[in-house]
């Protein structure tokens, strides 16, 4: 059988879609752009939409894995922060990306789930929430990693006008912290 260029399934939010971006320079195009002296042909699917919740991406994940014409080496699993602003019922947020999780885990997909830091101002808000992304990484055998690494949050330079959504240059760091736990799945 002939060697496969790997491909890298991102799913999620406006994080993953590239809200506010050009296309070159959201997520999945960036991680595609730094992994390819590695692996020249990898494609990195941009499966993100801007303003999805958990509900959302389960809802959307079996069409999507169904339409898929190759296995991915690797999904990159990106959805959460919504769920907190939206306030849905912690327990709904929990089952719905467990099943996310295990939907993957079940076709044989190994997943980087990584999550975001609530900012100071949101952090009662979302206190029930915390925890959630690490406890499911543990049951279902994901790899949990920061979505931000550090320097990035909270910094004017590294956000759109709406001061909530990452910049080129925010998601160009994000690349740079999470490309070596892709390449060591991949």
């Amino acid at each position: 059988m002939p060697n496969v260029p790997p491909l890298i399934l991102a799913i999620g939010d406006s994080l993953i879609a590239g809200y506010g971006l050009a296309a070159a320079d959201s997520f999945p195009a960036q991680l595609q752009s730094s992994l390819q002296a590695r692996y020249p042909n990898v494609s990195v699917m941009n499966a993100g939409v801007s303003g999805d919740m958990t509900a959302d991406v389960l809802r959307r994940l079996p069409r999507l894995l169904s339409s898929l014409t190759q296995l991915p080496a690797l999904a990159i699993v990106q959805v959460g922060p919504n769920d907190v602003l939206r306030q849905a019922p912690v327990v709904c947020t929990r089952a719905q990306l467990g099943q996310i999780l295990l939907s993957l885990r079940n076709c044989g997909i190994p997943v980087i789930l990584t999550t975001v830091e609530p900012p100071a101002l949101l952090r009662d808000r979302a206190a029930a929430y915390l925890g959630i992304h690490a406890a499911l990484a543990a049951e279902h055998g994901a790899t949990i990693w920061p979505f931000f690494p550090p320097g990035v949050l909270g910094h004017s330079e590294m956000v759109l006008g709406d001061r909530v959504h990452p910049n080129a240059k925010a998601i160009g760091a994000v690349v740079a912290a999470l490309r070596p736990v892709v390449e060591r799945m991949v």
